[in-house]
């Protein structure tokens, strides 16, 4: 019986360090910039979350042509070339939830399910790429401590202000 009892307090210590994974969100307030060219197209848009030391991403939105007739929109998704490297390439499309239509020029809202996050580094990534015009990355590093964390970074062509306010 002894041993019993020293195996179930171990269990209950190690479950105590432990730090249990929570669901999180993301209101992303993203700026997508007006260019002055002679031909605009909207941009292609990716975001997706990368956990530090690990190789899988989670896609949280995809804004592309979806519903172009033949389905041609998905031609150029390619042309997102980190998002579709790392990840991109086998994903479903249109993905449920995750696809929407490009957005305009302007300041754009949109919430994003991060789904289970564990206490750690994360970074929330933005890649555009438009159509006769640029391709543009931008990363957001954030510590998650399961309370919230903020992150914001701006882009330099095709992407220009982003911010974000994590919550559980």
């Amino acid at each position: 019986m002894r041993i019993s009892y020293r195996i179930l307090t171990a269990g209950i210590v190690a479950a105590g360090v432990s730090a249990p994974a929570m669901a999180g969100t993301a209101e992303l307030s993203l700026t997508v910039p007006q260019l002055k060219v002679a031909e605009y197209h909207r941009p292609y848009v990716a975001i997706w979350l990368e956990q530090a030391g690990q190789p899988a991403i989670r896609t949280l939105a995809v804004w592309y042509d979806y519903d172009n007739r033949e389905n041609h929109g998905t031609k150029w998704l390619r042309d997102l070339r980190s998002w579709w490297r790392k990840g991109g390439r086998e994903s479903a499309k249109p993905a449920d939830a995750l696809t929407g239509a490009t957005r305009a020029p302007g300041v754009q809202r949109v919430k994003l399910d991060l789904g289970a996050l564990k206490p750690g580094n994360y970074t929330l990534v933005v890649e555009a790429a438009r159509e006769e015009g640029g391709r543009e990355l931008v990363s957001l590093p954030f510590a998650w401590n399961g309370r919230g964390a903020k992150a914001a970074a701006a882009g330099k062509t095709e992407l220009g202000a982003i911010s974000a306010i994590i919550k559980p």
